[in-house]
């Protein structure tokens, strides 16, 4: 027998062999090395289960230690649990000098999602290095002895065995099998519960499905700053911009983008959060990709010339003289269009599309960065910038893990809608609280019927306040599947999970997956019928929070208006048009709380503030915000008096000076019968607008 029929015979003995192994049987088995995989298994091993930890990651913590270090937080007040831990053991790595090894604490500053990034009353850090998140991580792991089994790849077609409804093993490609009485399913991908049988969604629901307003295609909808409304001049599509026949540019579908609240099999944008540095010693230049091709960035030299100068508003800044670079602008790091299939895709198709996003991503900073018809201004700055030598060391200073913002969706026991998330319907039998605004970026760059290049599917809807996750929406339908919890691809509509997707919710959900696991496999229940009151008894006793109230109950109230004089109108009686935002994060307020537009500058949101005076004559006229560096540095506030309408630009990001509340917005004649009445809006907003109250102080004679 010669060598190679010898060496192909050991391999199919091998195979043979390890094909029926069973590595251990655990009582929990979580597929997926995400940092809801990592929680979950902390809180299985907590409730004194075994658990392990099968994954094709080869590093844990998926996004969280993948490069997103500038959390999308929103309300942190609801943030509770082993999520909250994760970033208390954050703030005690920077607390550490030696943490800080390229600036000083004192340079980084604090500047946070809103919010400052270090908060000391509450010993929290949101914001860090991948290789801190990492670290922490690892120390759960190894803190809580949990076996990890790393580049283990479920065999998605014959892998999952089930029984009367019961799933007892997961097989990987590698031969390896792993028996349970619970699984968790946490991967971004949901592999999983598709290889289980269990009822799923891909792409955006029509808005009839559930009722909602902002699922289905979302053409002629313009939020944020990511489309080609935001140029001074319209973007023709074609390489020859004066003639259709020449051919459309790359990264622009000349396909139809499908009726308005449609529902297609499309999903919003995949990148790379790159950790950038602009410190020389530990910059590494911008690579030139195999194959560059410097012709698929045609769009961005026509962007730049209309004027475009936001390339660098997203480098948002982490400790060590980095950056977490997300997605900002018409043409960025969203590659648009290009992961349709990734979902359903097998092993070895998405590594194509990885690679694909991959290559665009470093071709899009190479280009800006050698590229002579580049802009002089923007390139000279990027010249500065580079991949951070000590981050991702073995994968060429590359992010491992790509932002999967969205992929398979479970349709379970509960679908959770944009209709739970603004308040609309009540969220039955709670497992955590989400409250980021509801963001999907784009799915689609299409030409318009008049002849212009456009992007679509960029969403930014603020939820009103932080919203309540049903158990049920964790869980399989019943008849589905009776042991398995999926706390990633949660049932929910696209839109839904555009605010649901959050890392801090993925641990919460991860933890409270975990907890209803365990006490499922106690009782000898289904999943589905673990009783809702055991399980909320032991999340409360284990710091999630359930409820916006049980988050608030310490927190400070605002100024009652009875103390104010004058007429004062709170910001919860003003006339709202548009996308506004509760918040109680910053400085102080008056009543219940302030609101904010969420920085969409699109000029679409105003507020009203109107009122009845008990007598004419003049009054000042005073406006309340909470300041803060993220705010509008000149904010339109129109004053509606007797004799007209004044204008004044009012700068949010200096503080109040009357009491640290209020500025004044100067003094004018009012009479008896009409109204008074402030309005402001978002017009030329360079930042978030923040609405309080306004006041209006008659004045002796």
């Amino acid at each position: 027998m010669n060598p190679k029929s010898f060496g192909r015979l050991l391999a199919a003995m091998l195979a043979i062999a390890t094909a029926g192994v069973r590595a251990a049987d655990y009582d929990l088995v979580v597929y997926g090395g995400t940092s809801a995989g990592v929680i979950a298994a902390v809180q299985a091993k907590r409730m004194g289960k075994s658990v392990v930890i099968v994954c094709p990651d080869q590093h844990l913590g998926g996004l969280s230690s993948g490069g997103l270090g500038f959390t999308d937080t929103g309300d942190k007040s609801v943030i509770g649990g082993l999520s909250r831990e994760f970033y208390q053991r954050i703030y005690r790595h920077y607390v550490k000098a030696e943490s800080w090894r390229w600036q000083r604490r004192e340079e980084y500053g604090n500047k946070g999602q809103g919010t400052p990034a270090i908060d000391g009353s509450q010993r929290t850090m949101w914001i860090f290095e991948p290789h801190a998140a990492e670290g922490v991580f690892e120390d759960l792991i190894r803190e809580y002895k949990i076996p990890v089994r790393r580049d283990e790849w479920l065999d998605r077609a014959r892998g999952v065995r089930k029984e009367g409804g019961r799933i007892v093993s997961i097989t990987t490609l590698g031969g390896r099998t792993y028996g349970g009485r619970m699984f968790i399913d946490a991967t971004y991908e949901g592999d999983l519960m598709a290889a289980a049988g269990i009822e799923y969604h891909v792409g955006r629901e029509a808005q009839t499905a559930y009722g909602e307003r902002w699922n289905g295609v979302q053409t002629g909808v313009l939020h944020h700053r990511h489309h080609f409304g935001v140029l001074k001049q319209k973007i023709s599509p074609y390489v020859d911009p004066a003639d259709p026949a020449s051919g459309v540019l790359p990264r622009i579908s000349a396909g139809p983008p499908g009726q308005y609240g449609q529902g297609d099999q499309r999903v919003q944008a995949y990148c790379f959060r790159l950790c950038l540095t602009d410190h020389a010693e530990n910059r590494v230049p911008f690579p030139k990709p195999d194959g560059y091709d410097p012709g698929q960035y045609a769009l961005l030299l026509r962007i730049f010339d209309a004027g475009w100068r936001e390339t660098f508003d997203k480098f948002d800044p982490i400790p060590n003289r980095k950056t977490d670079v997300n997605n900002h602008g018409p043409m960025s790091f969203d590659n648009i269009g290009f992961n349709y299939d990734y979902p359903e895709a097998s092993y070895d198709r998405r590594r194509e599309i990885i690679r694909e996003h991959e290559s665009y991503q470093k071709g899009w900073l190479y280009f800006i960065a050698n590229d002579p018809r580049v802009p002089r201004d923007v390139q000279a700055k990027m010249q500065r910038w580079g991949l951070a030598k000590d981050e991702f060391g073995d994968h060429g200073h590359w992010p491992h893990q790509i932002y999967v913002r969205e992929a398979r969706r479970m349709v379970g026991q509960f679908v959770m809608t944009e209709n739970e998330l603004l308040k609309k319907r009540p969220t039955p039998d709670s497992v955590g609280m989400g409250s980021y605004n509801i963001d999907s970026h784009n799915v689609q760059r299409y030409i318009t019927p008049e002849g212009y290049v456009q992007n679509e599917g960029d969403i930014g809807v603020p939820t009103g306040g932080p919203y309540e996750i049903a158990y049920g929406a964790l869980v399989p339908r019943k008849g589905q599947c009776v042991n398995l919890l999926v706390p990633v691809c949660v049932s929910s509509s696209h839109i839904a999970f555009g605010s649901i997707r959050m890392e801090p919710v993925f641990m919460i959900l991860g933890q409270s997956a975990a907890t209803a696991a365990v006490l499922a496999m106690d009782a000898n229940v289904p999943v589905q019928e673990l009783p809702y009151s055991r399980l909320r008894q032991r999340l409360l006793e284990d710091g999630q929070i359930l409820e916006a109230a049980t988050a608030r109950r310490s927190a400070r109230a605002g100024l009652d208006l009875a103390q104010l004089g004058g007429v004062v109108v709170d910001d919860s009686q003003a006339a709202l048009t548009g996308s506004w935002a509760s918040s109680t994060a910053m400085g102080q307020w008056i009543a219940a709380g302030y609101q904010h537009d969420g920085g969409a500058r699109d000029g679409r949101s105003s507020a009203r503030f109107e009122a009845r005076l008990p007598k004419a004559g003049l009054c000042e006229v005073r406006l309340a915000y909470s300041p803060h560096q993220n705010r509008c540095s000149r904010t339109r506030v129109e004053i509606h008096h007797a004799a007209g309408v004044q204008t004044v630009r009012v700068n949010q990001q200096q503080a109040p000076p009357i009491d640290g509340l209020f500025v004044s917005l100067g003094t004018y004649e009012f009479s008896v019968d009409r109204p008074a009445a402030v309005v402001i809006s978002n017009d030329g907003a360079d930042g978030h607008v923040v609405i309080d109250a306004v006041q209006w102080l008659q004045l002796v004679e």
